[in-house]
């Protein structure tokens, strides 16, 4: 299935992705098989034989990563077939760990110490039917052991339903939808850093649209936070009026789960809910998802920067506009031989 899926992107016969495969793995380097393996693999040249060694660490990574959370979830009988196929399904490790996240061991967390304490139903019964008065019904669950009042209760419950929600892969699939449109990174100067960083100064009040920012600003950015110059955020409502303290987030969240605020009972408390899942779970994990991405990116473009550089450097005249003559030695097919004018214009090859 991996060779299948190479062969497409790459847009070659599935024979030759599988030469190039069974060579890389005999420990056959990317230069190496371009050279002297052309036979085998059909010609494939050094770029697409680094796309293909590439994308084939990437799927068999994908792959076992795809066993270990099937494991997982097995181990904790509570695989099913649609969560089964919805795993299988999984072509990329986003996607795939985000249908892991509600079954991924984690630490004992604000919304596990609440179930235990057996704070689930009233979480159900306020987020079921919102109709019921919070304070009314948390006043059930009060107990001299673990839940002291109702302020203790109704937080307990909005623990247990801001976990619930953003672990919801397909909400996670809208957010980062959203985002990757909307968003902006945005960088500003820490406080008395103006001397130490003047380097950065054309970042100290910064913001751009994020899919847009150019590989050098990025970097610029990224730089100047790690050596505690610049505070860089991201800005999930750029165009939000300074008034209106929502954000476009919490609507997906509400909109994700039907919430519908209409001055009822629980209205108030299942807001605070879904403000504090946007704020405190979803948007810094976000933030950290794509600003990864984005480095990841930019680190990308700079190494194809340099490698272009490198190459007119490496394919300029080393002599000055001279007539030249090359020689690549070969014992089994002989010497190759090629001469190019002053201009670089090849004037004949043979062998």
């Amino acid at each position: 299935m991996i060779l299948e899926k190479i062969a497409q992107e790459l847009q070659v016969q599935v024979q030759q992705v599988k030469a190039a495969v069974t060579l890389l793995d005999e420990g056959s380097t990317v230069p190496f098989i371009a050279r002297y393996r052309k036979e085998a693999t059909n010609g494939l040249d050094d770029a697409d034989l680094r796309k293909l060694e590439q994308r084939l660490t990437y799927l068999r990574d994908l792959e076992d990563r795809r066993k270990v959370i099937i494991k997982s979830i097995q181990d904790q009988e509570k695989m099913t077939p649609a969560l089964e196929a919805s795993l299988l399904a999984a072509d990329n490790k986003t996607e795939l760990e985000d249908i892991y996240l509600p079954f991924k061991p984690k630490r004992r967390t604000k919304g596990q110490i609440a179930i235990e304490a057996g704070l689930e139903p009233l979480a159900d019964k306020l987020f079921s039917d919102p109709q019921l008065d919070p304070e009314t019904e948390a006043n059930s669950f009060v107990n001299k052991d673990t839940i002291a009042d109702t302020k203790a209760a109704l937080d307990g419950a909005k623990y247990i339903l801001m976990e619930r929600f953003a672990e919801d892969a397909q909400l996670l699939q809208k957010v980062r939808q959203y985002l990757n449109k909307h968003a902006h990174i945005k960088s500003q100067l820490v406080a008395g850093k103006e001397n130490e960083g003047s380097k950065y100064k054309d970042y100290f009040s910064h913001t751009e649209l994020l899919k847009k920012v150019p590989s050098h600003r990025a970097l610029a950015m990224f730089r100047g936070r790690n050596e505690s110059i610049l505070q860089v955020s991201l800005d999930a409502d750029p165009e939000k009026d300074e008034n209106d303290r929502s954000s476009y987030g919490e609507q997906i969240i509400a909109e994700h789960f039907n919430i519908i605020f209409a001055n009822r009972p629980a209205d108030k408390w299942l807001g605070s809910v879904v403000q504090w899942t946007w704020r405190v779970k979803i948007l810094l994990h976000m933030e950290n998802e794509l600003f990864g991405a984005v480095r990841e990116q930019a680190e990308q473009d700079a190494i194809n920067v340099f490698a272009k550089n490198l190459n007119d450097l490496l394919m300029a005249a080393p002599a000055g506009p001279k007539v030249t003559m090359g020689l690549d030695p070969g014992l089994r097919t002989g010497v190759k031989v090629a001469i190019v004018d002053t201009t670089g214009k090849v004037l004949a090859t043979s062998t």
